[in-house]
């Protein structure tokens, strides 16, 4: 009988690397949002452009330059129509645009699809998040949606290394675990109560107040933070097909713009979706 292999240690080193790339990524972020207008738009231009190289690399390894412009063209169309405040125009644009990729992709790719879903995949969320970010109360919203991922993602890695346990699903992503599941659950709901309470502030005037119900927030970041952990799982998923075990190198210690935001790309339409109710008046 062959005897259990030892658990991992926990990898302090890969944790320091972290870290020192969340300190060069996190204000860079946070000025973005902070300041909004051009500058957040100038950040999710270049986040399109990263993001449709990699995808481009994973999909197309021969001849990537082409598909990796056709696809950052489409979604930088359709985010200035959506900064342009011309919200359903984006939706047919992001359709044409999926179409022209994969044409565009002809012979390059073993699918077309691959390239087309390249635009589906990263769109949405773009248009969601500038969205968010033009909307009344905007500031709180958006960093309530980088806050519950940063949060799900860093103790769901922290706490799934330090406890370990039964694997989350070990068939596309070894190294999860339920306790990292449940950690970064439970932190992404904190979170987002933390900005609630900093948009209360008397003394943050200028981060304006959610006005809502404190359990309606946790239950944002909740939902949030599963968000996360389910677009991280698809992006696992996804790497798998292409045969790949990051999307790049970009971040030391993250591997590529796709291993960093795949999270985010789920949670920005979960957190969108609640300030849609929110405006409907459907939220407490």
């Amino acid at each position: 009988m062959t005897s259990p292999s030892p658990a991992k240690r926990f990898n302090w080193g890969n944790l320091r690397i972290r870290v020192a790339s969340a300190t060069v990524l996190v204000p860079t972020v946070v000025a973005a949002v902070w300041f909004g207008g051009v500058w957040f738009l100038g950040l999710i231009a270049v986040g399109v452009a990263l993001l449709a190289r990699e995808w481009a690399e994973m999909a197309a390894k021969r001849t990537s330059i082409g598909v990796a412009l056709a696809i950052g063209v489409a979604v930088l169309l359709a985010v200035v129509v959506a900064y342009a405040g011309h919200y359903y125009t984006t939706w047919p644009v992001v359709i044409v645009g999926a179409f022209g990729a994969a044409a565009m992709a002809r012979g390059a790719v073993e699918r077309r699809a691959d390239a087309a879903y390249g635009v589906i995949y990263i769109a949405p969320a773009c248009i969601a998040m500038i969205w968010l970010r033009r909307m009344d109360a905007g500031l709180s919203w958006t960093l309530l949606m980088f806050t519950v991922t940063w949060f799900a993602d860093i103790f769901a890695f922290v706490v799934g290394s330090a406890l370990k346990g039964p694997k989350l699903w070990p068939r596309y992503s070894p190294n999860k675990t339920w306790s990292g599941f449940f950690g970064g659950l439970v932190a992404a709901s904190l979170g987002a109560v933390g900005i609630q309470a900093l948009s209360q502030f008397q003394g943050l005037p200028a981060l304006p107040d959610l006005t809502l119900a404190w359990p309606v927030v946790a239950a944002i970041g909740l939902l949030g933070g599963l968000a996360t952990m389910m677009g991280d799982l698809w992006e696992s998923i996804l790497k798998r097909r292409f045969g790949v075990k990051d999307s790049g190198d970009l971040i030391p210690g993250h591997g590529g713009m796709l291993d960093r935001v795949d999270g985010l790309m789920f949670a920005a339409i979960v957190v969108a979706g609640a300030r849609l109710l929110d405006q409907w008046g459907w939220l407490p």
